[in-house]
């Protein structure tokens, strides 16, 4: 059987064996590529164009591993919605881990290949619904700019999977800086064996962070870094209107990529409460809960470094706190910084964030669309019939308008920056839906899906005859639920 030219190697496996589990995937009966992602594959310096399609969906399903595979289930721990439970990859495996042409090491990741002792007498399985949307719109957060997980391939399994009907069975392939999380060290802390933790630590910055194995506290080191790429992180997804969905510490990546795309969706009408996951009933990872989630789940890492941080305990505590009260500064002034550029200002002007605020309070008095208002404003289309109709867009438009002259720069380097961060498509959840139900209905349309997935590779540029994608919902998105798939 040719290969894909995987070149794996598997420093996970070295790290003490509390860490994991070694788990054969469950064999599928009837393995089909859905879908195969040739442009991430060349990225990885893969090779698929002599590896036939029955071949690639045995590799990709798990029925027939690819040479130099170790296949094992991770171990972890994870707050959900607040509450801690011991965890671990209970439908997933970690392949290996692919060494890339440019030097970099990504996990490769099955998602879908059946239970492992980590399952909690769940199945083990994906429903391919779920595992398209995932590589749906972990794809579109790529083209979006924004770091993420991605997807390298999707198998049907041949056989059906029960979530609260019948649904086909699917593996998700995911490829990922790595899957180490802050529930990784949840499960650390909580087995309370110091040597399991520094190994995790030093596992930890050598693979990510190796600037910080010089510092004097190492783990503090490691603790502000990924404080530092999470308030990154979150100031992406409100920049184009990204609900997580479950924010739980097992689904944050201590390397500061988005990862596990279930109950997400997308904002269109601009309402910081809003919260779209059935399995949300208080509201607890809403669109503007995110960046106080963001700390929340932080300040549990630190909770679990601090035996690491320093062996006084009084000490370890007050600098875990004083990193993780960083987390605010941090946010708000990035996320300042990036509603700038969202309105195109140059400079900083001590009106910019009541200029903001009020920009953002007209679209939610307004149910205007969060997308499209800003990528009008950056074509210069939100006066069209607005500003004589409503006073208080016209007033804050002669604000801004003012502001803009100020700043001194150019018309060109204003629209310049305004459209490389605001985006005039993105996966409008009535538009995911309906492509979703295309691909796994009777007759397995993909175009809908393939379209899409088109249209998001480049959702910072305006083409003509795409505009069905820039329509919001009819209405606005009010009663769309989201689902795990578990």
């Amino acid at each position: 059987m040719a290969s894909l030219g995987w070149r794996f190697d598997h420093s996970y496996a070295r790290l003490p064996e509390a860490m994991f589990a070694r788990v054969a995937p469950a064999r599928a009966r009837d393995p089909r590529v859905v879908v195969f992602n040739h442009t991430l594959a060349s990225t990885l310096g893969l090779d698929a164009s002599a590896v036939d399609l029955q071949s690639l969906a045995a590799s990709l399903s798990g029925n027939a591993l690819p040479e130099g595979a170790l296949p094992l289930a991770q171990a972890y721990a994870g707050h959900q919605f607040g509450h801690f439970a011991m965890l671990g990859d209970g439908r997933a495996l970690l392949v290996g881990e692919h060494l890339c042409p440019d030097g970099s090491r990504v996990d490769i990741h099955f998602k879908g290949s059946g239970p492992t002792p980590f399952s909690r007498r769940g199945d083990g399985r994906a429903a391919l619904g779920p595992m398209l949307r995932e590589y749906l719109i972990s794809e579109a957060m790529h083209g979006l700019g924004i770091p993420t997980t991605r997807s390298l391939a999707v198998v049907a399994t041949g056989e059906a999977v029960f979530r609260e009907s019948l649904l086909d069975g699917a593996v998700l392939t995911r490829v990922a800086r790595s899957h180490l999380r802050v529930g990784t060290f949840e499960y650390a802390s909580a087995r309370n064996e110091p040597e399991l933790l520094d190994a995790l630590v030093r596992y930890a910055i050598d693979r990510h962070y190796p600037d910080c194995a010089a510092a004097e506290r190492p783990a503090l080191a490691l603790l502000n870094q990924v404080i530092d790429r999470q308030a990154s992180l979150v100031v992406h997804w409100l920049r184009v209107g990204f609900i997580h969905g479950v924010m739980n510490t097992d689904n944050m990546s201590i390397c500061g990529e988005t990862i596990d795309y279930g109950p997400c969706a997308f904002l269109e009408r601009y309402d910081p409460a809003v919260a779209f996951s059935s399995i949300d009933q208080g509201k607890r990872y809403a669109f503007g809960n995110q960046p106080s989630i963001a700390q929340w789940n932080l300040a549990r890492l630190a909770e679990a470094l601090l035996p690491a941080i320093d062996a006084d305990a009084d000490q370890a505590l007050a600098l875990a706190e004083e990193a993780v009260n960083r987390f605010a500064e941090l946010y708000r002034s990035r996320q300042v910084d990036m509603m700038r550029a969202k309105l195109g200002l140059a400079g900083d002007s001590s009106d910019d964030e009541a200029l903001i605020t009020d920009f953002l309070g007209w679209m939610r008095e307004r149910d205007a669309d969060y997308t499209n208002s800003f990528s009008m404003l950056s074509a210069g289309r939100i006066a069209a019939g607005k500003l004589e109709s409503d006073s208080s867009l016209a007033a804050w438009h002669q604000r801004w308008q003012a502001r803009l002259q100020a700043g001194g720069e150019p018309l060109d380097a204003v629209t310049s920056r305004m459209r490389a961060t605001n985006p005039v498509y993105i996966p409008r959840n009535h538009q995911v839906e309906a492509a979703l139900a295309a691909a796994t209905g009777p007759a397995g349309d993909l175009q809908p899906l393939e379209r899409l997935l088109d249209v998001l590779k480049r959702p910072y540029l305006e083409r003509p005859g795409l505009e069905a994608y820039t329509q919001p919902a009819q209405d606005a998105g009010r009663g769309y639920q989201t689902f795990c798939g578990t």
